[in-house]
């Protein structure tokens, strides 16, 4: 079953539950489908669904992130909960342990030795987590273990 498929299967369902939180969110997100698809000219693949997921699940965090600094408690339970919809169609998240590991990995590979060489390590990791980590904890992991190569 595709991606959109399994949305359209539970838009419906929502509806029938009579879900309005998940409803909305799925909508929204299909019409952010729709819209990359009309820019795009094409019909989205799984990986380009998944990136508009992604980018939906990151620009949740971030409103969770303002919101909370901004001591809105009750638009951070929204955002909480729309993130939660969200992160069910995105694959299982990577534990802290299998980002470091796989950060190491790929420092190995392209032979790294400071923070200087992270153009060379971020576009060799992203595709190995993307839709399964938050970039910014990804890029932050790969700039600790770079600056620890200096020292």
């Amino acid at each position: 079953m595709t991606m959109k498929t399994r949305l359209d299967d539970d838009l419906k369902q929502a509806m029938r539950d009579r879900d309005a939180l998940k409803r909305s969110v799925i909508r929204y997100i299909k019409s952010e489908i729709h819209n990359k698809e009309i820019a795009k000219r094409s019909e989205l693949d799984e990986a380009g669904v998944l990136q508009v997921l992604t980018a939906q699940a990151q620009q949740r965090r971030d409103s969770i992130q303002a919101y909370s600094d901004a001591k809105r408690e009750d638009l951070v339970e929204q955002e909480r909960a729309e993130l939660a919809i969200i992160m069910e169609y995105l694959p299982q998240q990577l534990t802290t342990e299998e980002i470091a590991d796989l950060v190491n990995q790929v420092v190995q590979e392209v032979g790294a030795e400071g923070p200087n060489d992270m153009k060379k390590v971020m576009p060799k990791l992203m595709p190995h987590v993307r839709g399964k980590a938050d970039g910014q904890e990804v890029s932050a992991m790969v700039m600790e273990v770079l600056k620890g190569l200096v020292g």
